[in-house]
């Protein structure tokens, strides 16, 4: 599995990609491409257009980089594969995830509800892999939260709490190693996450410190948007870190406690599926139909872990004849079929019939199954609420003592798939199940079939199902990055705001360079805008210690008037830094003018040299 924030469209050029060295020994039906959800990640690699809008189109510079890294990492792990052994564990972690929409999941069956203790799912599910002699080589972990402890002010590229638990896993069996580097690969991926938020104080109303509404999670004063829920920390990213630290550390005892040895055969399962058009069989007389893909009103509210700036409410069942105006008047009114398929979901977007420039939405999705041995792992393309219980039913008679995983948000982004009953609240989650209020359960059905034809033996029978699209015709919002301009008499790299002579442990090292737009540096997966280097007086020589991958540091920049900028960099001395000499470097690359050509050029600047102590009394 490859754990990323994809989407279809960039799917396929990693299969494409993937074709091309490795024929079909690598191919749709046995990738699964599983997002962890960070909502503080480069965008621009979808091609349906409610996504390429709110993603500024598509942007080759990201989809690049996101695809040759995926088939990058296949590339590596395929190189250095050998014999080992997978073992199983799972255990609960509690104070980590709250249910932000409780009065949803209270509509449930209270018979339903009852095989539950709590609203949300706690546990955590880790695959530990070793080779021959136990060594270890890698894990994999899936656990129910969304990836939103950085909250919307935010403006770093960050991989959030589960990207910080990988972290301080991979720093764990990877001693001192840079970010990336060593042979440990831990992976941290999204589960049924649905209505799962990492902000554990809950919602409250910013201006009046107030329990927000329940039902609608709004303020008497300010609406929606002064509702917010906080997570357990002091700021986003002491909460990002505490969160990250609860995930790593369950992780971690489950996989040294490891001992459930998986056996058995890789098998598989996928089905390329018109999620528009399934019948679904309700009981013994009634059916139900999935619709076309339309979003409510309440999505433009957003959740307490972000809400919307207008005045739309979470639970909305009627519509607003203001913002249902102006959506005639630009998109058009839904169809009366789509409004009665979707019903009780007052449609603001009925994108599943709104095709210009592209279709906004997509209709035809994946369902996959993969099974090692007894651990069935479901690729769910979206994000989906708590029904563990009754994938695991299914699962159940069909496989032998399953171990069930749900991996969320895999292959591609179908927004939210909430139970009938949470539908009919009409909160966030369900005002974002595209696909009606019988999607979860055209789903269950479509996953009990892969599920029945690999127990039966029978996958080769399964029709593979109508192939989405394949847009070439794409738009780009974003314009080409600006030439870059600098102060006179300065250069690029030079110093404007220089680091103190010495720190102590814990305190924060500031240096701000002058700086070319990051964006002229293109591709930079294996390159760094930052690190932090030590002076080692054994070999007269300096050791990067950190990069701009390392949670330690933090690199702002800082966009100014006249086309100049600048780059400020932080680094969090860690109360394990070694006394010592060191310093902070910058790398970038700035764009002038050559005459008429655009020249790109790297530069480099480094702080002057600053030492670190453990107390300024004792040197």
């Amino acid at each position: 599995m490859i754990f990323s924030k994809c989407s279809q469209w960039s799917s396929n050029y990693n299969y494409d990609a993937l074709q091309e060295k490795y024929g079909d020994l690598y191919r749709q039906e046995n990738v699964v491409l599983s997002g962890t959800h960070t909502h503080c990640g480069p965008g621009g690699y979808f091609q349906y257009t409610l996504f390429m809008i709110t993603g500024n189109g598509y942007v080759k510079e990201s989809t690049e980089p996101v695809v040759n890294g995926i088939v990058k990492s296949i590339d590596i792990a395929h190189r250095n594969m050998k014999p080992g052994r997978i073992y199983v564990n799972k255990g609960n972690l509690d104070d980590s995830s709250l249910n932000r929409s409780p009065h949803s999941y209270m509509n449930n069956p209270e018979d339903e509800r009852n095989r539950y203790d709590r609203n949300t799912d706690k546990q955590v599910v880790v695959l530990k892999f070793t080779d021959l002699d136990g060594d270890g080589i890698g894990m994999i972990s899936w656990f129910a939260v969304h990836a939103v402890s950085m909250n919307y002010t935010n403006r770093m590229v960050s991989s959030d709490n589960m990207g910080y638990a990988s972290y301080l896993l991979e720093q764990d069996k990877n001693f001192g190693e840079l970010p990336g580097q060593g042979s440990f690969v831990a992976g941290f991926s999204s589960s049924n996450l649905g209505d799962v938020s990492p902000n554990t104080r809950g919602p409250h109303c910013i201006n009046t410190g107030l329990l927000c509404d329940y039902l609608n999670s709004s303020c008497p004063v300010g609406g929606t948007k002064m509702c917010k829920a906080f997570g357990p920390g002091e700021d986003m990213f002491e909460s990002t870190r505490i969160i990250g630290h609860n995930i790593f550390m369950k992780a971690k005892e489950l996989y040294a406690t490891a001992v459930n040895e998986v056996t058995g055969s890789v098998q598989f399962a996928h089905q390329w599926v018109n999620m528009t058009d399934v019948t679904v069989q309700l009981n013994d007389t009634h059916t139900g139909r999935t619709c076309k893909p339309a979003l409510g009103h309440s999505f433009a509210a957003g959740t307490t872990d972000g809400g919307g700036d207008l005045n739309f409410t979470q639970g909305a069942v009627e519509g607003d004849p203001f913002w249902d105006g102006i959506r005639d008047a630009l998109l058009g009114p839904p169809s009366n079929e789509t409004k009665e398929c979707h019903h009780p979901k007052p449609i603001l977007f009925s994108t599943g019939e709104m095709n210009w420039p592209l279709p906004w939405h997509p209709s035809i999705v994946d369902v996959q199954i993969i099974t090692i041995g007894s651990v069935a792992i479901l690729a769910i393309p979206g994000e989906m609420t708590l029904s563990e219980e009754q994938i695991n039913i299914i699962a159940g008679e069909k496989f032998k003592n399953p171990e069930v995983v749900i991996a969320g948000l895999s292959n591609v982004y179908t927004h939210y798939i909430t139970t009938f009953e949470e539908y009919q609240i009409q909160r966030y989650e369900g005002a974002s199940t595209i696909f009606g209020p019988h999607t979860f359960s055209a789903y269950l059905q479509k996953f009990t079939n892969l599920a029945r034809a690999i127990a039966q033996e029978k996958v080769s029978e399964l029709p593979a199902g109508p192939e989405p699209p394949f847009f070439t015709n794409l738009f780009n919002l974003m314009p080409a990055a600006a030439y870059d301009a600098k102060p006179e008499n300065t250069s690029f790299g030079d110093v404007l705001d220089q680091v103190n002579s010495i720190y102590r442990q814990g305190d924060v090292a500031t240096v701000t360079f002058v700086a070319g737009n990051p964006r002229h540096s293109g591709d930079i997966r294996d390159k760094t805008f930052v690190t932090v280097e030590m002076y080692d007086n054994q070999t007269d020589s300096w050791a990067v210690v950190h990069n701009d991958a390392s949670w330690e540091t933090r690199f702002h920049w800082l966009k100014g008037s006249n086309r100049r900028s600048n780059a400020t960099v932080e680094w969090y001395i860690p109360s394990s830094a070694p006394s010592g000499q060191y310093r902070i470097r910058h790398f970038g690359h700035y764009k002038q003018l050559n005459g008429l050509r655009p020249v790109i050029t790297p530069y480099e600047g480094s702080s002057e040299i600053f030492r670190v102590v453990s107390s300024f009394y004792h040197q």
